[in-house]
């Protein structure tokens, strides 16, 4: 860990963050950000898939958290098909799987409580 003398910025999408927890949480923190990369760690899944496994959530808000995901670099949305029904899948990009360790640690230690 760094000392407060030697505490360097980071710019991230046209954002300064002193702390590299601030720019951790501001990507992941929430109730569900962290909860959808984690069943995204396991494999690619499609919306309803994501519904199955997380069904205390609404589909606005799985909507929603997606899309911020998708805009902050961490998952991917593929479309297949021009018409629908739409097949849409989404998957981790190498920054999101550069989260497994971390969201794994953070699962064991959220076991131990």
């Amino acid at each position: 860990m760094q000392t407060d003398k030697q505490r360097p910025s980071k710019r991230y999408k046209n954002k300064i963050y002193y702390c590299p927890i601030s720019l951790a949480m501001d990507l992941i923190g929430g109730r569900w950000k962290g909860v959808i990369l984690y069943y995204l760690l396991l494999s690619e899944k499609r919306f309803c898939e994501l519904k199955t496994v997380i069904p205390e959530i609404t589909d606005m808000t799985l909507s929603i958290q997606l899309k911020k995901l998708e805009d902050d670099g961490l998952i991917t949305r593929t479309v297949f098909g021009d018409k629908p029904p739409l097949k849409v899948i989404y998957k981790l990009t190498p920054l999101g799987e550069r989260l497994g360790p971390a969201l794994e640690q953070l699962s064991v230690w959220g076991l131990t409580i």
